[in-house]
């Protein structure tokens, strides 16, 4: 029921060009996710699920509130003529908070950290789609420089935020971050870039989680001990960390890549400059997984604990599919 709700809700959103029904579908989705985050009853758990509840609510009620502003000044519910300037920056607001973009991303990497491995992959991928098919619609608009700002506030800190973790739920939240905001600067461009980079972002994570999740590891420390386990999935692992951030020839390059592109035609050298340098910092701590995974071979007394190395049950073709999309899809340019 939860599963096919947390589709049903982004549908809904996707199929419809009403505020009502667009809000409609937002608030199914985060009722839907919140008993799938909660459901290990694990005090993290618990507390991330009320974190998260928090922020939807509050972005559902802004969102509410401003297309309700909008139908009163001019008189339509329609998603394509927001016209009224209050309610377009109400929105963009709102829904930079529904998807975790700077400065409204502080409840990302703290309720991701509290998430199991596959519940944490749903958010950090499928719950951004609803988001961003509503900003795509109403992206022209809203303020550019406010897009403008976002984007590059986003990758700077989400660059920057995960410089220090260890954990690695962290460094995913704060590499999503990062990411949107490379969607972000480009929505007013080329809202088509924007798709590409989210679906390549949609496959690198997928691949990122779901090696993690093979893997059983949370932290830096545990992800030294993989390659002994299993040397493939550590190779594929430090491969799909370098897309992340964004290397040819793997997948990750292309959206970088057409971005960087796109924003030297449109003549705005200077924020491409920011922009490719705040993915070096993203660079860095994936780099820092692909030390401590495949450049290093731990020491044989191991601080973190050892998982039983016995024959897994887990299923290994979304993790194959993933990988493969997430390493190979840049000859698709």
């Amino acid at each position: 029921t939860l599963l096919s709700s947390l589709g049903l809700g982004t549908t809904l959103t996707f199929a419809s060009s009403h505020w009502l029904l667009a809000w409609m579908g937002l608030e199914i989705n985060t009722l839907a996710i919140i008993p799938l985050m909660a459901q290990h009853h694990h005090p993290r758990a618990v507390e991330a699920t009320t974190k998260y509840f928090l922020t939807q609510a509050t972005a559902a009620a802004v969102i509410l509130f401003a297309s309700t502003t909008n139908a009163w000044i001019t008189g339509v519910w329609d998603m394509n003529n927001v016209s009224d300037p209050l309610a377009s920056t109400m929105i963009i607001a709102a829904l930079a908070l529904k998807i975790g973009l700077a400065p409204m991303h502080f409840w990302m990497p703290e309720v991701l950290q509290g998430l199991d491995l596959l519940t944490g992959l749903v958010l950090s991928t499928w719950q951004k789609l609803a988001p961003l098919a509503l900003i795509i619609q109403t992206a022209q608009a809203i303020d550019p420089l406010l897009l403008t700002a976002l984007g590059l506030m986003s990758t700077l800190i989400g660059g920057w935020g995960g410089l220090n973790q260890t954990q690695l739920r962290k460094i995913l939240a704060y590499s999503s971050i990062a990411h949107m905001g490379w969607m972000i600067i480009v929505l007013q461009y080329a809202p088509q870039l924007t798709l590409i980079a989210l679906l390549t972002y949609v496959f690198m994570t997928s691949a990122a989680f779901l090696t993690l999740k093979t893997s059983s590891a949370t932290k830096i420390s545990t992800l030294a001990t993989v390659w002994s386990k299993s040397p493939v999935l550590a190779t594929t692992a430090a491969l799909v960390m370098l897309s992340l951030g964004g290397l040819p020839p793997l997948t990750g390059f292309m959206p970088k890549w057409l971005i960087l592109q796109e924003l030297t035609k449109q003549s705005l050298p200077l924020i491409a400059t920011i922009m490719a340098l705040a993915a070096l910092l993203s660079l860095y701590f994936y780099l820092r997984l692909c030390y401590a995974m495949t450049l290093t071979v731990s020491p044989n007394t191991a601080t973190s604990t050892t998982p039983w190395r016995v024959q897994t049950t887990q299923v290994s073709f979304p993790l194959a599919l993933a990988t493969v999309m997430a390493l190979g899809l840049l000859p698709i340019t």
